[in-house]
């Protein structure tokens, strides 16, 4: 059981010693990306809401 525990760490840390780890600015580019476009389909999902809703009053 201890040797299989080993064996799997030290495959774990082979495995991952072979990741490309992207930079501080690369991270941070794309952290960027990621929140605009949150808060860009954000604003389109509540603009949506907003049309329906006032149609469905008109409606009912």
């Amino acid at each position: 059981m201890i040797k299989k525990l080993t064996v799997y760490i030290e495959e774990v840390s082979l495995e991952i010693s072979k990741v490309s780890w992207p930079t501080r600015q690369e991270l941070y580019g794309s952290s960027l990306v990621v929140v605009t476009f949150c808060a860009i389909l954000s604003v389109f999902i509540f603009g949506i809401d907003l049309i329906l809703n006032q149609i469905l009053n008109l409606i009912f």
